[in-house]
């Protein structure tokens, strides 16, 4: 494991932007994607956003992220087809190029967060029909769900907000039609039910995480990462219940202490 010394003294060495001069480049807020044919090249920089704004960089961020996606690609290709090719660097991944599917489909098997597309965030203020799922009165900050939710987004373009939509919502403005729709939350669910099980047996629950899919040749494939820190929450499983009788956080491995951090300053991506 690297030291903080030795993390520091790569501040100044961060990947943040690149330039391949390939294809056509598209940049979002954490990778810079270069379509060339039918081939997208992703590489992944360091660079960490919250509430839809890019903060900074931070050393070695981008490998984590591309390493993990690409462990996950793996483990999960039994249950849906990914667009991964090859790995040929820590920080980048070669992909099929695929028809992008506007909708996000977040699983969530706990009532948490402080983004204001968050569960929580709305639960807080009243809201007991959250996209689409009645939820029940009562019910206390990082308490587990009877069973996981899906609550799909839009999928935002950089520097936009995503929007927290039902399904009703996304079938009524055809952003996907509904044999897709069911195709994607089966997928959805199966994802999240093997990635939970898989990370129980290294003391971890797989809180809620964000999928994205794609068509390639008219088939549904899982696009951009999985159950990364980045599109994931994570909490030390073995202390969960014991900090949450107490009321307290639960213990973390993933990027929600630096969404509660901002929040605490009062910056949550709006201006």
């Amino acid at each position: 494991m690297l030291t903080e010394q030795q993390l520091n003294a790569q501040l100044k060495h961060t990947l943040d932007k690149t330039n391949l001069g390939i294809g056509r480049k598209y940049e979002g807020k954490v990778r810079d994607n270069y379509t060339v044919g039918d081939r997208r090249i992703i590489v992944t920089t360091d660079r960490i956003s919250a509430f839809d704004r890019v903060l900074c960089s931070l050393p070695f961020k981008g490998q984590v992220l591309n390493q993990t996606a690409a462990f996950w690609f793996g483990k999960t290709a039994h249950i849906i087809d990914n667009h991964l090719i090859s790995v040929p660097d820590p920080n980048v991944i070669v992909a099929k190029e695929c028809q992008l599917i506007p909708v996000e489909m977040v699983v969530r098997g706990y009532l948490t967060g402080v983004t204001t597309t968050s569960a929580w965030y709305h639960y807080e203020r009243g809201v007991r029909d959250f996209c689409g799922n009645r939820l029940p009165e009562g019910m206390k900050k990082n308490q587990g769900f009877e069973k996981p939710i899906i609550t799909p987004s839009t999928k935002a373009e950089k520097g936009s907000h995503d929007e927290s939509v039902s399904r009703e919502d996304i079938l009524g403005r055809g952003l996907v039609d509904e044999k897709l729709y069911s195709q994607m939350e089966e997928a959805a669910l199966a994802l999240y039910h093997f990635g939970n099980e898989h990370v129980a047996k290294n003391n971890l629950i797989l809180v809620d995480t964000k999928y994205e899919f794609g068509l390639l040749r008219g088939k549904l494939v899982l696009i951009d990462e999985a159950h990364t820190p980045d599109s994931s929450r994570f909490w030390v499983r073995d202390t969960y219940e014991q900090k949450f009788a107490k009321g307290e956080e639960p213990d973390k491995l993933d990027k929600e202490f630096v969404r509660q951090y901002l929040a605490k300053l009062g910056f949550v991506g709006e201006g």
